[in-house]
């Protein structure tokens, strides 16, 4: 219980941190939200009311002080862009990108420990530096191009998933297995380009802790014992193999909160991402200063959640 008290602790300095640094970062930023009601036939009056409607017109510690007041209520603001609260406008897109992460996330670890493992097993054939040198290829492509790749094979080459979207029109009185295969079709392209390079990575890393571990007393003394080599990988290697890379999962909710405002957008998805997108070019500071606070929340209980996952798994695993 300490420690969780104490990683809960660090967690919420580091969120008031967070708070404030957002919130300072758009308050020195150029330009101002009135500008996109700029017009000949607007007064420089009008424009002064718009201001302070918007209480942008204060100094910087009344408007962190009224946000955070405003936060700590549960009030995320009101869109300056949608005229919508942002807490209707996020709970409609953070669903949409949790589906995505979480199902990136899955096929990333599992499709990188097992491609890991063959090729920390296999690292001296010529499988194994096939299968090494594949991964680096895969790694070193930029996602965005990844999923201009795969929408010209998959949607308008071979015509297999739809190129965006998350859901196709006239649904309305459609069965659940229908809307369940829909929505499968659509997610597939995103959640592939998010999971591919994801999952090269977590292969190279996978593949170094197999080749450390085969190569430990504890491993020479199960096959002398005449494990088969089933037992020796699994039983013993890739057990201790795949203890690090809970660690990764801290580091992997940023890497895919960053890489599914590319993806969002490309496939037109309407996640937290595209959200974000189109509230930078529409100054919209309310739903931009909510988005960030979100997405460090969730990069902090990443990070959270990494460090008990690897302390249950390995109690001799000091957290302070």
């Amino acid at each position: 219980m300490k420690i969780l008290f104490n990683r809960i602790l660090y967690g919420t300095i580091l969120i008031i941190g967070m708070v404030i640094l957002n919130f300072s970062l758009f308050f020195l930023s150029p330009g101002d939200p009135t500008n996109l009601y700029f017009s000949p036939r607007v007064k420089k009056e009008q424009l002064q009311m718009m201001k302070q409607k918007m209480g942008v017109d204060r100094s910087w510690f009344v408007q962190l002080k009224n946000w955070c007041f405003h936060i700590a209520k549960g009030d995320l603001g009101y869109s300056w862009a949608k005229h919508r609260p942002v807490a209707e406008i996020l709970k409609e897109a953070i669903p949409a990108t949790l589906q995505l992460t979480i199902l990136a996330l899955i096929i990333n670890l599992t499709l990188g420990c097992v491609i890991g493992m063959i090729a920390g097993i296999n690292s001296k054939s010529w499988f194994g530096k096939i299968i090494n040198l594949t991964t680096i290829v895969t790694y070193s492509v930029p996602i965005f191009l990844l999923a201009l790749f795969l929408i010209y094979l998959f949607s308008l080459k071979l015509t297999i998933f739809p190129p965006s979207g998350m859901n196709s029109f006239l649904l309305e009185g459609a069965g659940f297995w229908f809307k369940f295969w829909d929505r499968a079709r659509h997610i597939f392209l995103p959640v592939l380009t998010l999971s591919v390079i994801g999952a090269a990575a977590t292969s190279r890393y996978v593949e170094e802790q197999v080749k450390a571990v085969l190569k430990q007393d504890y491993i020479r003394m199960a096959i002398a014992k005449g494990l088969t080599k089933k037992q020796v990988y699994f039983s013993h290697a890739f057990k201790n193999a795949i203890l690090p890379v809970l660690t990764l999962l801290g580091m992997y909710f940023p890497f895919l909160l960053g890489s599914a405002f590319v993806v969002e957008v490309i496939f037109a998805w309407p996640g937290m991402g595209r959200m974000t997108f189109e509230a930078i070019f529409s100054k919209d500071y309310p739903v931009l200063m909510a988005a960030n606070l979100i997405a460090g929340i969730m990069v902090i209980a990443g990070n959270l959640i990494s460090d008990l996952l690897y302390r249950f798994f390995d109690p001799r695993i000091q957290i302070k």
